[in-house]
């Protein structure tokens, strides 16, 4: 097991998620250490989402996520909605690479928020679409992001889509 390093921050977490997934299947308690921070987190879900190397989500990846539900919940939400809206962004200037790397990076968000399946993300999921229709928790979010009325459109759709809606 490798040990994390303390006090990681979003480049060296980007560093150390990159070591892991390139030498082997990282455990449960190493992706748990990871994610106890935001930072860490952020650097996990960053490189995991646009990783050449990620495959399909181990078991061992879906636990360690499960241990920190709050930091964990925040970032699957927030990353199928930027992913969602870069989307649109990227195929509105005709960059179709740009595109699919945004819908790889959605449609991998989509696999991990189904397979940790905590019921923190589904309720932020419904605070995001709230937010979309009146100042809700992740107006801030939306605003900070300068998402446009067809990006939060467009978010609304796939969260809604995702729910079953």
């Amino acid at each position: 097991m490798t040990t994390t390093p303390e006090l990681l921050n979003f480049a060296s977490a980007i560093a150390f998620t990159q070591e892991l997934l390139s030498n082997k299947e990282p455990s449960a308690s190493e992706i748990a250490q990871l994610v106890q921070t935001e930072d860490g987190a952020r650097g996990f879900f960053v490189t995991y989402l646009t990783s050449e190397i990620a495959n399909f989500p181990s078991t061992e990846i879906v636990t360690g996520l499960r241990s920190h539900p709050e930091i964990v919940s925040e970032l699957l939400v927030k990353n199928l909605a930027m992913s969602t809206a870069q989307q649109l962004f990227h195929r509105r200037r005709e960059d179709e690479d740009m595109a699919s790397a945004s819908g790889r990076v959605q449609e991998r968000t989509r696999q991990l928020i189904e397979l940790v399946d905590l019921d923190l993300v589904y309720e932020k999921l419904q605070q995001m679409v709230a937010s979309i229709d009146a100042d809700g928790s992740y107006h801030a979010f939306l605003k900070r992001w300068s998402y446009d009325d067809e990006q939060k459109q467009a978010i609304k759709v796939a969260i809604n889509n995702f729910l079953g809606r």
